[in-house]
């Protein structure tokens, strides 16, 4: 009787066995998009201008006291040579980039978003470009 019962046993498990399944009959082919983003507070976008990416954020942020008439008058950054010639000789990557309540900080009211900091970073590192 015991063999009986392992034969069958045997015989169920063999006869479900099929060679028509493969796993590449089976498998789903799978398609990755990553996701695509060119909005500041997000992603820095793949290629960096002012006037696509870092205008919007410098106006934002720094004209308010960076233009004639305001406390800041003195550094203007109303165009692009002006941000320009502050990334390259005023250390103004170097001021964004300091912790809120640390000596030199700009904006002075508060550290800026860090999505706001890295469009601006990377800017640098593409080169500058304006448009």
């Amino acid at each position: 009787m015991k063999k009986l019962i392992a034969f069958t046993i045997l015989l169920a498990a063999f006869s479900s066995c099929s060679d028509s399944d493969t796993y590449q009959d089976i498998e789903k082919p799978v398609t990755v998009t990553p996701p695509v983003t060119e909005t500041p507070g997000t992603n820095p976008p793949a290629v960096t201008s002012y006037t696509k990416n870092a205008k919007s954020i410098i106006d934002a942020n720094c004209i308010g006291c960076h233009q004639s008439g305001r406390s800041a008058g003195f550094r203007p950054l109303t165009t692009y040579a002006e941000v320009k010639a502050a990334v390259e000789n005023a250390g103004l990557l170097n001021r964004i980039q300091l912790q809120t309540g640390q000596q030199g900080i700009m904006p002075q009211a508060g550290r800026m978003s860090q999505a706001n900091i890295d469009v601006i970073v990377k800017w640098n590192t593409d080169g500058l470009k304006e448009n």
